[in-house]
């Protein structure tokens, strides 16, 4: 799939009263918006730490367009000394969020300083970071996985000076994860997006037939009604947007098959996926696993340990094999 066509499928939700929509005019898409709301992620910050919080405790940090131009599906937000970073996934989870989260951090950070001088000797206070991935995609997951910006370093050392751990969290309606039951605003969302992708299973409803019928559902079962009628129409735009970019993602993911990897990883990609299983392979650990731990088809781990039997540890052979 070429980028002009996956820049086509992106641009197909950002219209809004037929003009289209800049990407700093579109702001946010559902879930930030709604958690944007100091209540809102008040609640969430309950429901994951177990610790009361006010809303007139949280201040939003959000950034404007870091982790994905087409739409910002990132959430920042500050409260009782800690400073939680939250991504929304409904594509293919990306193996490179604890990078890009380092990334995010520091120049939050640099928000949050602003002009305070880095360089005086008396310690700076700053808030604890706390990083989530929140997924509610199609693909099967695991209710809980931790991602590891070490799992990407070429050179493994038992304790890397510099570690950022990223916690996945299903939530899918039918994990029935504990934040769906202690969060009403996530529990309400993942059903609202349950509905819609309920009405697509059929094959036979487009998304904006889906969207509206689940925006009227919504209203007359009182569930995610409140944010509904707040946003009005604006909710269904947002929401063309976001099914719009995720499938281009998706699509363009899967179509790779013909750059030589089932999946479609691009090059670089694709000799990071090799490095990671290369070095557990190294270091005795079963194919089903590596699998696990890195959240990839077992079909594709299986062909990466074939191609490492055949060819020894050096990764480049191993590369070369694959792409045979």
């Amino acid at each position: 799939m070429t980028e002009d066509r996956t820049k086509e499928l992106a641009k197909a939700g950002t219209k809004k009263g037929g003009k289209e929509v800049s990407n700093r005019e579109l702001k946010s898409d559902v879930f930030t918006t709604l958690f944007s709301k100091p209540e809102n992620a008040a609640k969430l910050y309950t429901a994951l730490s177990g610790e009361e919080a006010a809303p007139e405790e949280i201040r939003i940090t959000t950034l404007d367009g870091v982790l994905f131009l087409a739409r910002k599906n990132d959430l920042g937000f500050t409260v009782k000394g800690r400073m939680l970073v939250i991504s929304e996934h409904q594509s293919t989870v990306n193996e490179n969020m604890p990078l890009r989260s380092v990334l995010y951090y520091g120049r939050t950070m640099e928000k949050l300083l602003q002009d305070r001088n880095l360089y005086r000797e008396k310690r700076l206070p700053i808030p604890t970071p706390e990083f989530y991935m929140f997924y509610n995609g199609r693909k099967e997951m695991p209710e809980e996985k931790v991602l590891k910006l070490s799992d990407g370093y070429i050179a493994k050392t038992q304790e890397p000076m510099l570690e950022l751990k990223v916690k996945l969290i299903n939530i899918n309606l039918p994990t029935g994860h504990r934040l769906l039951q202690e969060c009403l605003p996530l529990y309400e969302y993942s059903w609202f997006i349950e509905r819609i992708r309920t009405y697509l299973q059929g094959g036979d409803m487009d998304r904006d037939t889906a969207v509206t019928l689940a925006v009227q559902d919504s209203v007359r079962e009182g569930i995610f009604a409140d944010f509904v009628r707040e946003h009005g129409t604006e909710v269904q735009n947002m929401l063309y947007t976001q099914f719009n970019m995720d499938d281009a993602l998706e699509v363009r993911y899967e179509e790779g098959v013909e750059d030589g990897m089932e999946r479609g990883m691009e090059r670089g990609e694709r000799r990071l996926l090799v490095h990671q299983v290369c070095g557990k392979l190294q270091m005795g650990e079963a194919p089903e696993k590596i699998a696990a731990d890195l959240l990839t088809d077992r079909e594709e781990i299986d062909r990466i340990c074939r191609a490492y039997e055949e060819c020894g540890p050096e990764e480049a052979a191993v590369l070369a094999k694959l792409e045979e």
